[in-house]
């Protein structure tokens, strides 16, 4: 047995039928496997993740209408704080019957289309795209953070306003002391 088979990911949808209009309600709830997110901001493995379905029979396949939710962990962009926060993200994916699935279509639409493994739908790269896409590329701790200092590299918020760095240039370094003479 691989992995795969053991995934959380994998919704058995053996319980609805194959006829258009038919609907299931599915909930998910388990620690994910492995982190989902951008390096920055992250669902880290472990966390726990809800996920309520919505599985509708069409002519093509199964449309499948979700809702995750879990907490996120990271570090701000600017700063490098701890943040974290709540994770409420929306996904709508077709997953096509294997018999209905185009073995005629081309390469490019054939990478786009989810089909159905029997009665087992994949929900990873649904999950892993809404999340990732709807995740900040820097996320801040707050919009008016100041970040780092460029020369000590502490934080601003947690320095003297008043706090600055003397600039000495070694080129000059000879004429140091010619006023005192």
């Amino acid at each position: 047995m691989n992995s795969k088979s053991q995934s959380p990911y994998l919704l058995n949808l053996h319980e609805l039928p194959r006829r258009a209009g038919e609907m299931r309600q599915y909930h998910l709830d388990f620690p994910a496997p492995d982190a989902i997110g951008i390096p920055l901001l992250e669902i880290p493995k472990g966390a726990l993740v809800n996920i309520d379905l919505r599985a509708e029979s069409v002519s093509d396949g199964v449309l499948l209408t979700g809702e995750i939710k879990s907490k996120s962990k990271g570090e701000c962009g600017r700063c490098l704080a701890e943040i974290g926060g709540e994770v409420s993200e929306r996904f709508q994916e077709l997953f096509a019957y294997e018999s209905r699935a185009t073995h005629d279509a081309p390469d490019d639409e054939d990478e786009d289309l989810l089909v159905l493994d029997g009665d087992i739908a994949d929900l990873e790269g649904p999950i892993r795209d809404a999340v990732i896409l709807a995740m900040p590329i820097n996320p801040l701790c707050r919009a008016d953070c100041p970040g780092l200092c460029s020369e000590c590299g502490e934080r601003w918020d947690q320095l003297d306003p008043t706090h600055s760095h003397v600039k000495f240039d070694p080129r000059w370094s000879g004429l140091a002391g010619w006023q005192g003479e």
